[in-house]
């Protein structure tokens, strides 16, 4: 974490701020549309997965935008567009088809504004690691870069569950209309998401536009490699693109079937001990401790070491003092909040994973980063062999008699994190470092580009929802993360030629 450019915090914490809205919309997205339209569950699968598609299929064109005029006018354009967006999903119009029609717009605006925004920021942070000095830093830069991203979202389920719950207690709005408070929450972050956009551009003001960054990392903005290695580096890309598609189908199921499994057959009442994870200040104490364990060990002055030890104690002691104030009567447990526990293991293990891979890269034994990825799509197929195992006998309409613990849906969140860790950060950092120096913006378009044929997949399990027994549709979203696995293994030496 240390000897970064600060380029890398300013982008980063600008990021987080627009991730925070967007999880935020994103966490009750799928129930309001049950709420306010009555929607079936393949129906509001189909909407909501055609619109996580438009939010990473658009970065193709943005990225292509953004190699012509410049990265920091289409992340200022992606910002004002996304605030519109936001700005009409959160207007209470009621069911009918001018509502539908709303939301389309806002749905849309959200999509544009991403794709000028999101893709050609990630570049802008892959450009601060061009020069051979800074290579090396460039995949713990993009783990930093994605932890950032959830602390955004591991407190936005948190703030859409209270804002629409205090909506409904002081305002006597009805559930449905209560959602569209939730959704406005997203204009107020990317309000201070651009605040902390310009006025840190002095950070990173050198990888700005192609120009910029090809002169701070010393190098011609020409093209430099041979039409032979231009054409390996596209279809090495390629083939990991192809692969990524099956892992987002999979990994976004946390906003649609995973939260069907929350609503329908998990325990909606949690007490002792188990309940305190469900509070977001918990984790985050956790967390504190994580961190300044690591800041303890890796200290190498004296003050370092105290200064953590004393957040470690207070850590602790809010914790004990949790523990031992815990309601006896239990809390109740909102389908949407289980998506804070996703970010809230990226935050927790990312500076675990970092240390692991940096002791592996002393020793020269660090996977190379397609590896990561092809392991990844494994992990990430033992996820859900949990839901399996979790969903085996449970029948569709059955009573509450039949709800299991929580613990199940949290221990295949936390598996998926690892996959997660594996891949993501991974696969950009691959991106930003494989992708011939004229298609940059255009191939990191198209990472999302195949985020988004996969979350437009994401609504096959919702479809398979009620048609084929629960335990199978998880079935089918491991044979395809282990087929998955096996393909990007057999192709391991043409990825690994490029890197």
């Amino acid at each position: 974490m240390f000897n970064q450019p600060k380029g890398l915090y300013a982008l980063a914490l600008a990021n987080t701020g627009e991730r925070f809205g967007y999880y935020t919309m994103l966490a009750v997205f799928a129930l309001f549309l049950q709420a306010n339209f009555g929607w079936s569950e393949g129906v509001t699968g189909t909407v909501y997965s055609t619109f996580l598609m438009m939010v990473y299929f658009l970065p193709i064109i943005g990225g292509a935008i953004a190699d012509r005029i410049g990265f920091n006018k289409c992340v200022t354009i992606g910002i004002v567009v996304m605030f519109l967006g936001y700005l009409c999903l959160s207007i209470p119009a009621g069911a009918g088809v001018a509502a539908v029609g709303i939301m389309a717009v806002a749905l849309l605006l959200i999509s544009v504004g991403t794709s000028l925004f999101k893709g050609n920021l990630q570049v802008m942070v892959g450009n601060l690691y061009d020069s051979p000095e800074m290579q090396p830093k460039r995949d713990s830069a993009f783990s930093l870069f994605y932890m950032a991203i959830n602390i955004g979202a591991l407190f936005a389920p948190t703030a859409a569950i209270s804002v629409m719950n205090y909506a409904q207690n002081n305002f006597g709005v009805s559930v449905a209309d209560s959602y569209h408070y939730a959704f406005g929450v997203a204009c107020i972050s990317l309000i201070v998401s651009i605040m902390i956009y310009y006025f840190s551009r002095s950070t990173y003001a050198s990888v700005a536009d192609r120009r910029s960054a090809a002169k701070a990392s010393g190098n011609a903005p020409a093209e430099e490699l041979s039409p032979k290695e231009t054409k390996d580096r596209l279809v090495a890309l390629f083939l990991v693109f192809a692969v990524v598609i099956f892992f987002w189908m999979a990994f976004h199921q946390n906003g649609m079937t995973l939260t069907y499994f929350a609503r329908d057959y998990t325990a909606q009442h949690s007490a002792g001990i188990e309940s305190m994870m469900f509070d977001v200040t918990n984790l985050v104490a956790v967390i504190f401790i994580i961190y300044a364990l690591f800041a303890a060990f890796q200290s190498t002055t004296a003050k370092g070491r105290l200064v953590a030890s004393a957040i470690i104690v207070v850590a602790c002691a809010f914790l004990a003092y949790k523990s031992v104030n815990i309601s006896a009567e239990g809390i109740e447990i909102a389908a949407p909040i289980f998506q804070q526990f996703n970010p809230c293991f990226v935050v927790a293990l990312t500076p675990v994973s970092m240390a692991i891979f940096g002791w592996l890269a002393s020793r020269g034994k660090e996977p190379s980063a397609p590896r990561k990825i092809g392991l990844g799509m494994l992990v990430a197929g033992i996820g859900f062999v949990i839901m399996m195992v979790a969903s085996y006998g449970l029948v569709y309409g059955g009573d509450d008699a039949q709800r299991v613990s929580p613990n199940w849906l949290v221990s295949t969140y936390l598996v998926l994190t690892f996959a997660e860790l594996l891949l993501s950060p991974m696969g950009i950092s691959f991106v930003s470092k494989v992708a011939p120096p004229k298609y940059k913006g255009l191939m990191m378009g198209c990472w999302f580009g195949a985020t988004a044929i996969g979350n437009q997949l994401v609504m096959i399990p919702a479809w398979l929802w009620g048609h084929i027994p629960l335990y199978a549709v998880w079935g089918v979203l491991v044979t395809l993360c282990v087929l998955s696995f096996l393909f990007i293994f057999a192709v391991m030496k043409k990825l690994e030629k490029v890197c």
